[in-house]
């Protein structure tokens, strides 16, 4: 009896992110059935389908659809100035400490309405998915105070409802510390436990708790505090750690079982050890090493040789990164940090899904996951880490669906 279908594309090429390299099917089709793939392989042992719209796509690739796994998407105003600064010589420490950087969103996003909030995160987010980005990770964090940092939330999460993309919240309270804090960083992560996170919580709004471990942010022990908060409320957590120092970050967020570490320009091989036993992955931020002007690489042969996963994202956000291209910080990952193109394709997909622990769902293409693909002019994926500001998307699609 011929399989009821809603949707078959075929005499196309598959980049499945399955088994060895890209996980090539030639001459190939993909069914879906109420929004999840059905089946897919070669194209001359396709079962017999009945019904849907047969789609024959001469060639193209088709990926599984991108996932930006790390974003501070949501945000109001923007830090040109700033820019300006660092190039002018002054560092990134010097800002933050003297007033500007992440505070100084904090002032302009405390400001805007949630409806500012999603008017001006729109635009971004509409150039996200343009690269063929189905899944995207928001943060919060630049509100600081429990009215702020919920209001963040439900913009990120009304963006999901706007727009055909799933949408992933992350609550970064321990982001910085607000002026109001008086420098008494202790007090404000008491407030971000009993307070910021138990209402954003209860109000659903959270996926999983991150925090920011460094010394122009939160100590480990500090950090410790938010996840054991986390682990009462029985959310996930993920790390910014090591970035501009090494503190151990890695290996805490590790101890609590966490999705993800991000940065790790300055990681050792016993917080990466520790990442590998764990299974958290290290999500890789080449626009904001790039924008900041670093220059102490992360250790991504260690990475390799731990076998610790290695995603990909944009770390969308008004001071250190800027960048709306997923595509770009693809290219970035592999000339900056050397990175293969197979491992980048990997980093925005397979490794990304795993990062917010949606492997079970999206990452890859097989059936019973969701029918979340990119479809790609192109003649090998490969190209799609080699052009810079050329975006070869064909067709976004979402549950099966035009996107």
């Amino acid at each position: 009896m011929a399989q009821k279908i809603d949707r078959l594309w075929r005499n196309c090429r598959l980049a499945t992110l399955q088994g060895e390299g890209y996980g090539v099917i030639e001459k190939a089709a993909l069914a879906t059935t109420g929004g999840v793939i059905s089946w897919l392989g070669p194209e001359d042992e396709m079962p017999e389908f009945n019904g849907g719209e047969t789609i024959d796509l001469g060639g193209r690739w088709i990926t599984p659809g991108l996932i930006d796994c790390h974003t501070h998407l949501v945000y109001a105003g923007n830090r040109a100035p700033e820019f300006e600064q660092r190039l002018n010589g002054a560092t990134y420490e010097e800002i933050s400490k003297a007033g500007g950087g992440i505070v100084s969103t904090v002032r302009a996003t405390r400001a805007a309405s949630k409806a500012d909030l999603i008017k001006q995160s729109l635009p971004r987010l509409d150039h996200i998915m343009a690269e063929g980005v189905t899944t995207v990770e928001i943060k919060s964090g630049y509100g600081l105070d429990t009215p702020t940092e919920c209001k963040m939330l439900e913009a990120a999460r009304a963006l999901g409802e706007l727009r055909k993309v799933r949408v992933v919240t992350s609550f970064l309270g321990a982001h910085a510390l607000p002026a109001e804090a008086e420098g008494d960083k202790d007090a404000y992560i008491d407030r971000v436990c009993r307070e910021q996170l138990p209402a954003a919580a209860a109000a659903g709004l959270v996926d999983a708790v991150d925090a920011f471990c460094e010394g122009i942010g939160f100590s480990n022990a500090q950090t410790r505090r938010v996840f054991e908060a986390a682990r009462a409320l029985g959310l996930p957590v993920k790390l910014h750690a090591e970035q501009l120092s090494n503190l151990n970050g890695a290996a805490l967020v590790a101890e609590f079982g966490g999705l993800s570490a991000d940065h790790l320009e300055y990681v050792d091989a016993a917080g990466l050890k520790a990442m590998a036993d764990a299974g958290t992955v290290a999500v890789l931020l080449p626009g904001a090493f790039y924008f900041l002007r670093d220059t102490h690489l992360p250790p991504i042969a260690l990475m390799r040789k731990h076998n610790v996963a290695m995603a990909v994202a944009t770390d969308c956000n008004p001071g250190s990164s800027p960048l709306t291209s997923i595509l770009l910080a693809m290219n970035m990952a592999c000339t900056l940090f050397q990175m293969t193109p197979v491992e980048a394709l990997a980093g925005v997909t397979l490794h990304a899904a795993k990062a917010l622990g949606l492997a079970d769902e999206i990452g890859t293409l097989e059936p019973g996951k969701a029918c979340d693909l990119a479809i790609w002019d192109i003649a090998h994926p490969a190209e799609l880490s080699y052009a810079i500001g050329f975006n070869p998307l064909s067709a976004r699609i979402k549950g099966g669906l035009n996107a």
